[in-house]
């Protein structure tokens, strides 16, 4: 299958948990759908309905390690008519986990998404507004259809009907383009680390492509709001 593959790489890179929101705030080893989505859409500079669309992507990092970092919690005053931010704030030191020396690979059919990646029109994160992402490449391959997977890594794959072995978290595929956002198609994910060895399943079909050295067998999502 002949694909746009787009390579990204950052210093760093955190993805939050779903409903942490103080304390220790661990990182999951590879980002949602959702971040991705919200890359392409940062690199065109406006939303975009996505339904349809056919994804694939390989994460991996170098290394995990916590830092200390102060956030500014405002509260919010509540009125007949809502809830708004109040002008109070206070301050808290909480423990963030992050990853180092971070690549994203991502794999589209769609050019004009490719496209976007070549003059992006916002900055790039991979997390924080600090996690500041460039982008390597964007060139077209061949990749090689495979049947019986078994080097499925550095990825999320919807646990129904796969059961593949990893990290379960309830993830969104996406958000909606409201104020407030709400949360569009969540699921529970297997989070497979790049550090994952022979997952493979004669339930999946993926598509192979060369990656340092090595196959890594990619996973594509065929994205349904409607779930």
């Amino acid at each position: 299958m002949k694909v746009y593959r787009i390579k990204l790489s950052s210093w760093t890179a955190s993805f939050r948990y779903p409903n942490l929101i103080s304390g220790f705030q661990p990182t999951l080893d590879v980002p949602p759908i959702s971040t991705v989505l919200g890359l392409i859409n940062a690199s065109a500079g406006h939303y975009i309905e996505y339904s349809g669309l056919t994804i694939g992507y390989y994460f991996e990092y170098g290394a995990k390690a916590t830092d200390l970092e102060t956030i500014y919690q405002i509260e919010l005053k509540t009125t007949k008519t809502g809830a708004y931010p109040s002008n109070t704030t206070k301050s808290n030191v909480i423990i963030r986990e992050f990853l180092y020396d971070c690549r994203l690979y991502i794999y589209v059919q769609n050019e004009k998404i490719a496209e976007y990646f070549q003059k992006p029109h916002y900055s790039l994160v991979l997390g924080r507004s600090g996690d500041l992402v460039s982008v390597d490449a964007v060139e077209k391959v061949d990749l090689t259809e495979n049947s019986t997977p078994d080097n499925i890594k550095g990825q999320v794959v919807p646990f129904s009907d796969n059961f593949l072995p990893g990290e379960i978290q309830a993830l969104p595929k996406y958000f909606t383009n409201t104020i407030p956002r709400k949360n569009i198609g969540t699921e529970p994910y297997s989070v497979i680390s790049c550090f994952s060895n022979n997952i493979g399943s004669d339930r999946i079909n993926a598509y192979t492509d060369f990656i340092d050295e090595k196959d890594i067998d990619i996973y594509f999502h065929r994205l349904n709001f409607s779930i």
